[in-house]
């Protein structure tokens, strides 16, 4: 065999021994996190090798800066992709941003903005293509917009469609169909006053609107025909201000939720018939819809409440409730009182998750401090099956309550509570939501393989990040880790920081050290809560570098106190900075992707 023939042999053959060999190789994750301690890696538990999952957060930033988004590589335990935040960028996501929703496919992510709330803001539906699997982290495509017309101040998006979505105009009342390859608006119909939320059938027939209203007289459902946007009379509706909605999984059945007098209606979709009607208190606030138990999930935050229904089984096929489980005040789920929000549950049958959170006018964490208020954001754990409480690990659990604590580093440890931001506040009756108010304090939603949950935290900036797969018997056991732990804090986009501190660093005089509380001497304008890294000392050098949060206690115009674990110094003069850190962006909103 001639040298050339021999040559051409091995050329075919190294190929296919080298595809061979990679078969169970795992891929290494974007944005590695490999040390230990670092803030944003995992502090106790290594990332579990799994296939590719996704999770989507939404952000938002001070008034006229753009909102954000980011990318969550499940197994990975990080950020994979994030969306421009800058105003100079050509394309971003807009300034007030409501809403998101992503194609069937996974490929691309929308988000709606109401920025005409704001002087020369503008009204737009963003866009933005998904990051791929890949090692090399190639990010998010470009930001694309849609502009709509001034004064729609969308604020909700949804499709099952992978070439339209549907666009609820909060301002003028109407729907708008958009084209996902042209990115125009290809149909808009006119509905009820105040549209709030969607939800189009999976078989792709019909678009159902809650129409929130100011009063019972102005509430109503609209249903619309996907293909031309024509209404249907919806018959026998008589609710007061529809909040939410959404679709069985065999589409023939809607299920709106009514916030004003607090009814969970049943709409049969053949007929737009309204069949049935079940309470869950005034000011209930969301639905989940679980498709692989059949049941639906409703929070009441007002009344402290969350309601389970199984979806089939009543009469006319009326959801029938399984259990109306209370975080009030003496609960088992949370004894001193908790307002829950959202839920989630894992695609495997075997828990539930309700987002929570409680406020202190004199806040018991000594990380924020007594003289300041304060939001402790819970998330807490249910069996599916019995609803019996599925408790945290000792080393997570809120004190005197079955809550998961949810935050860790970069914030102090065993840190479970941060300063309020004003604009995560919700609309509380008789307040109804607007464009511009946050819907959702805290949110949750699990991932597609069950493995991770995650809890959307607007006041602290962060989304908790915590693992389910390890043995599930009240957090014990023999798994290789234990069930719902929290492994990390994964921080939103960077946002700009409004507080008058924010470009004023202090000059450092002198510091000491004390319980682990060190304080600095300086004159300086921080806030509770805030960030400060801390340079420039030529004693305590090993301060240099550290970026601290400052406390609630021992603050005033001269001094500031921050937690840093060391032996005591007495006062000791030295010359330094501390400059403060720009915050993150509050999120408000999570998607699941596959």
């Amino acid at each position: 065999m001639s040298l050339r023939r021999v040559g051409r042999l091995v050329a075919m053959v190294l190929p296919t021994l080298l595809w061979l060999s990679c078969g169970q190789v795992y891929r290494p994750v974007v944005l590695p996190c490999t040390v230990v301690g670092i803030p944003g890696c995992p502090v106790e538990t290594p990332p579990i090798p799994s296939s590719f999952h996704a999770v989507f957060a939404l952000s938002a930033n001070a008034p006229n800066h753009p909102a954000g988004a980011l990318q969550i590589d499940v197994s990975g335990d990080s950020i994979m992709a994030a969306t421009p935040t800058s105003d100079e960028s050509q394309a971003n996501l807009g300034d007030v941003p409501t809403n998101a929703a992503i194609l069937p496919n996974d490929s691309r992510v929308f988000v709606t903005s109401a920025g005409s709330i704001l002087p020369g803001g503008l009204d737009i539906l963003s866009s933005f293509s998904t990051a791929p699997d890949s090692p090399f982290g190639g990010g998010f495509g470009p930001v694309t917009t849609v502009g709509l017309p001034q004064g729609s101040r969308p604020v909700f998006v949804n499709t099952v469609q992978n070439n339209a979505v549907y666009v609820a105009n909060f301002g003028t009342n109407s729907v708008s169909a958009v084209n996902t390859s042209s990115n125009l608006v290809t149909n808009t119909a006119s509905v009820g006053l105040n549209p709030v939320a969607l939800a189009e059938t999976p078989n792709g027939f019909k678009l159902y609107v809650a129409n929130q209203g100011t009063s019972q007289a102005t509430s109503s459902v609209s249903s619309l025909n996907v293909a031309d946007l024509s209404l249907n009379t919806v018959f026998g509706f008589s609710g007061t201000n529809p909040v939410w909605v959404v679709a069985r999984s065999d589409s023939q059945k809607v299920y709106v939720l009514t916030q004003g007098d607090g009814q969970l209606v049943t709409i049969d979709t053949a007929t737009d018939t309204v069949t049935g009607s079940l309470p869950v208190g005034a000011g209930a606030n969301f639905i989940f819809f679980d498709p692989h138990l059949n049941r639906l999930y409703v929070t009441n935050p007002p009344t402290g409440t969350v309601y389970v229904f199984s979806d089939t089984g009543g009469p006319n096929d009326t959801p029938v409730q399984l259990a109306a489980i209370s975080f009030g005040t003496g609960s088992a789920p949370c004894p001193l009182g908790c307002t829950p929000t959202s839920v989630t549950a894992l695609a495997d049958g075997s828990r539930f998750y309700v987002a929570s959170y409680q406020t202190a006018s004199s806040c018991p964490d000594a990380f924020v401090g007594s003289s300041s208020a304060c939001v402790i954001p819970n998330l807490t754990v249910f069996n599916a099956t019995s609803f019996a409480l599925q408790y945290p690990t000792a080393t997570t659990q809120y004190p005197n309550a079955p809550m998961m604590r949810l935050l860790t580093a970069p914030f102090g440890p065993g840190q479970y509570a941060v300063p309020p931001v004003g604009s995560c506040v919700s609309p509380v009756l008789p307040a109804l939501y607007a464009p511009g108010a946050t819907r959702f304090r805290v949110f949750t939603t699990a991932a597609a393989d069950s493995s991770h949950v995650y809890v959307g935290m607007c006041d602290a900036g962060f989304i908790a990040d915590i693992i389910t797969t390890g043995s599930n018997t009240n957090g014990t056991g023999g798994g290789a880790v234990p069930a719902d732990t929290l492994v990390t804090d994964l921080p939103a986009a960077f946002g700009v920081c409004t507080l008058p501190s924010c470009s004023h660093a202090a000059t450092i005089t002198a510091f000491s050290i004390k319980s682990n509380v060190v304080t600095f001497q300086a004159t300086n304008q921080f806030a509770p809560g805030q960030s400060v890294s801390i340079s420039g000392l030529t004693m305590g050098t090993y301060l240099n570098g550290v970026t601290l949060t400052v406390l609630a206690t021992g603050l005033s115009g001269s001094q500031f106190e921050c937690y840093f674990p060391s032996a005591d110094v007495s006062q000791t003069s030295d010359s330094g900075a501390a400059v403060p850190s720009v915050p993150t962006q509050s999120p408000i909103f999570l998607l699941t992707g596959q």
